[in-house]
C-alpha cells in the first residue's frame, strides 16, 4: 500500500505494522526484532498455543521531523494483544533504545535538544496481562511503568489509542502514566474490559453486550470530556500522525502538563473526582457530560469529530 493511502486507513481497521509505518514519515521505519528474527513466546507451545514471529507486536524506529520516534504498535488479532515475556521484552526495549538516543541527543545538541529530542510512541490495542503466561507479563507490566519514569524529564512518551481491542487490563494503567493519549471516537480505554464487568456484577449493572454503552463509559468522547485523553481525532492513520506532528513540535514542558497522574496536585485532582462520582451517582456517562455544561448529552454519540470538537464542555482541569 503507498504511504498516502496508509494516511488515509482507518486506524480501527489497519494492522499494528500499517500504524507504526503510517504514523513516521515516508520511507524512514525499520522494524526491530521483526518477524525475520522470530522471537516468538516459549511458552504458548508448551500449552498447545499458535505462536506469532512478533510475539503480537510490532517495534522499531522512524523519525517525525527530525525527531527519532520509538514506535510500539501492538497487534490485537493475535491473542488479542495481551502481554506476555517476548511482548514486554520487545515494548521494554523500546524504552531502553529511546533513553540511550536521548543521552545521545543530549551530547551531541545539548543548545538545540528540542529539535532533535527522540519520543516514544505506542499505538495500544491490549487487554493487558496474558494469561498464558501471566507472572512474565505482570513483570513486563511493572518494569514497563518503571522506564516511564524513567524516560521522566528526557523523552516524551505518547500513546495512541483507536484500535479494535482497545486498552484494558493493566496496559490502561500504562497508557494513564504516559505524558499525552491521544484517542479517535472508536478507542476504548479502561482498567476492567466490559465482559470482566458483566461477570464480576452482573449483565443489569454492566451489559457487554450493549455496544453503546461500552462507547459511552470507554470511548474516546467520554475520555475527552473528562480530560483522561488529551485530544481527539478522526479514525484515519493520518490523523493520529497529524497529532503526533503536532505534540512534537511542542516544547516538552507543555507535554508534562498533559499529564493525568504523577504529582500530588494530580492525586487531589483525581480524589475530587472520586468524590464527586459518590455525590453524584450517576447511571450513565451523559449524567456527567450534562454536569459538566453538555445540554444535550443525547447528541454526542451520533456526532462527528469536528462538530463535537466545536460543542463539547470538557471536565476544568485543576492542575495545568
Amino acid at each position: 500500500m503507498r504511504y498516502s493511502e496508509l494516511q488515509r486507513k482507518s486506524f480501527l481497521e489497519a494492522t499494528a505494522r500499517e500504524r507504526a509505518i503510517g504514523l513516521t514519515d515516508e520511507g524512514s521505519f525499520t522494524e526491530l526484532a521483526g518477524p525475520r528474527d522470530r522471537m516468538m513466546s516459549p511458552h504458548l507451545p508448551i500449552l498447545g498455543e499458535a505462536v506469532s514471529f512478533d510475539d503480537g507486536v510490532v517495534t522499531g524506529v522512524g523519525l517525525v521531523g527530525e525527531h527519532p520516534v520509538f514506535v510500539i504498535s501492538q497487534e490485537g488479532k493475535f491473542i488479542g494483544g495481551a502481554v506476555g515475556e517476548v511482548h514486554g521484552a520487545k515494548m521494554a526495549g523500546i524504552f531502553r533504545l529511546a533513553l540511550t538516543a536521548y543521552d545521545h541527543a543530549a551530547q551531541e545538541h545539548p543548545h538545540d535538544l528540542e529539535r532533535y529530542r527522540p519520543a516514544v510512541v505506542v499505538s495500544f490495542e491490549t487487554g493487558g496481562v496474558r494469561l498464558h503466561e501471566a507472572n512474565a507479563g505482570l513483570l513486563a507490566h511493572a518494569e514497563i511503568m518503571d522506564l516511564i519514569q524513567d524516560t521522566k524529564g528526557k523523552v516524551p512518551v505518547i500513546s495512541l489509542i483507536g484500535s479494535k481491542v482497545g486498552c484494558f487490563g493493566g496496559m490502561g494503567f500504562v497508557a494513564a502514566a504516559t505524558d499525552v493519549i491521544l484517542m479517535s471516537p472508536q478507542g476504548r480505554l479502561g482498567l476492567t474490559g466490559p465482559e470482566v464487568i458483566e461477570q464480576e456484577i452482573g449483565k443489569e449493572e454492566f451489559d457487554a453486550s450493549d455496544k453503546s454503552l461500552i462507547s459511552r463509559t470507554t470511548g474516546g468522547k467520554h475520555k475527552y470530556i473528562m480530560c483522561d485523553c488529551n485530544e481527539l481525532v478522526e479514525d484515519r492513520i493520518g490523523a493520529f500522525r497529524d497529532a503526533l506532528c503536532g505534540l512534537l513540535n511542542r516544547p516538552y514542558s507543555s507535554l508534562c502538563r498533559c499529564r493525568r497522574i504523577g504529582s500530588y496536585e494530580l492525586v487531589r485532582e483525581q480524589m475530587a473526582l472520586v468524590r464527586l462520582a459518590a455525590q453524584l451517582n450517576p447511571s450513565d456517562s451523559k449524567d456527567i457530560w450534562r454536569y459538566y455544561g453538555n445540554a444535550e448529552p443525547d447528541l454526542i454519540p451520533e456526532m462527528e469529530v469536528k462538530e463535537f470538537l466545536k460543542t463539547a464542555h470538557r471536565r476544568p482541569r485543576e492542575v495545568e
